[in-house]
């Protein structure tokens, strides 16, 4: 028999994962990120440029409601988020596909750390500035003839790994 919500015997925790949205705008993949940020015990998420679309009523459709419980903050400018990582200590995690990325399952996580993953546009995927700043950019391996999947999808896969 399935399980509600209430009766299901999840420990509840949260990891010092700070998820970072490079100029993420499709309203969809927000609510998602929240939703799958707030399943995975992620301790906040930055969201990277200007007029991020943090509007309630279809980010609310998707995240069910997540995005009132994960904290959440907005940074406009790329230097400004550069400074913040890089004054806080973050083990810096780019998830893309780039020359000098490794697979995921080689991502080594320093304990005690706080991470930052940083998880790219829909468009233009992570910027140069960001990946410059990463101290492991990792991929995903794909075995199709596509060289990339959705954000939601990436991070999702990223944080289970992450988390385990």
């Amino acid at each position: 028999m399935q399980l509600t919500h209430r009766e299901n015997q999840f420990e509840r925790k949260t990891f010092p994962i700070t998820l970072v949205c490079d100029n993420i705008y499709f309203q969809q993949n927000i609510g998602s990120l929240f939703r799958i940020s707030e399943a995975f015990g992620v301790e906040n998420i930055i969201f990277l440029g200007k007029d991020i679309p943090l509007t309630p009523r279809k980010i609310n459709k998707t995240s069910r409601s997540t995005h009132l419980h994960v904290p959440h903050r907005i940074i406009e400018e790329t230097s400004e988020l550069i400074t913040y990582l890089l004054e806080n200590n973050f083990e810096t995690i780019a998830l893309e596909i780039a020359s000098n990325s490794k697979p995921l399952k080689e991502v080594n996580i320093p304990e005690n750390q706080k991470i930052a993953l940083i998880i790219g546009s829909e468009i233009d995927g992570i910027s140069d500035e960001l990946l410059k700043i990463s101290k492991q950019i990792v991929h995903i391996n794909m075995f199709g003839k596509n060289s990339s999947m959705n954000v939601v999808q990436a991070a999702s896969i990223a944080l289970y790994e992450f988390t385990s």
